[in-house]
């Protein structure tokens, strides 16, 4: 299921284009049926003017890499209330970099203790919403993270290239041309 939205969520580019949006996928990892959360907060991010892609229940860290990468977010926002968190983020963040996109932003919420936030934050997750967290402040958290990274001189811009794929087991199922890469390519 896609839900897009046609207006706010400028980023530099072209007004009134796709490729001025912010584009976001909101995903549930794992066995987790809980999904009222992520269709509040991707309902209020497409109110917002932020283009998103709703990838359903019951996806793999693999499928959700492989959707941000296709439908080339800059952002993945993972709800986790199963108490899989601290094997979900890092898979996704491990798959992003494996697959040379680790310029996509990784955020998310659940029920996730303080003490595995501080290690989240270490591992490379953007940020954690837990419960109580607005949407409202959802929704500024993006549009300020992801339009500030836009406009910083190591961020992407809508005309920059992601990075080339890494050698690993979706490789095959990314098309990139290694000669565009950018020094930000760890």
């Amino acid at each position: 299921m896609t839900d897009t939205a046609v207006a706010g969520g400028e980023l530099p580019g072209e007004p009134g284009t796709s490729a001025g949006k912010i584009r976001v996928i909101v995903a549930k990892a794992g066995l987790d049926g809980h999904d009222r959360g992520a269709k509040v907060v991707a309902r209020a991010l497409r109110d917002a003017g932020v283009e998103v892609i709703y990838t359903g229940l019951h996806q793999t860290p693999e499928q959700i890499v492989a959707a941000a990468i296709q439908e080339d977010v800059d952002a993945v926002g993972l709800s986790v209330l199963s108490g899989a968190h601290m094997t979900l983020f890092p898979r996704v963040i491990e798959l992003l970099k494996e697959q040379g996109a680790q310029d996509i932003v990784v955020f998310g919420g659940g029920i996730i203790p303080d003490a595995d936030i501080a290690e989240l934050s270490r591992l490379g997750v953007a940020k954690i919403f837990t419960p109580g967290a607005s949407t409202t402040e959802i929704v500024a958290w993006v549009n300020d993270t992801l339009a500030r990274r836009q406009l910083s001189p190591g961020g992407t811009t809508p005309d920059t290239p992601r990075c080339p794929p890494r050698p690993g087991p979706m490789a095959s199922a990314i098309v990139s041309d290694p000669s565009q890469a950018d020094d930000n390519c760890g």
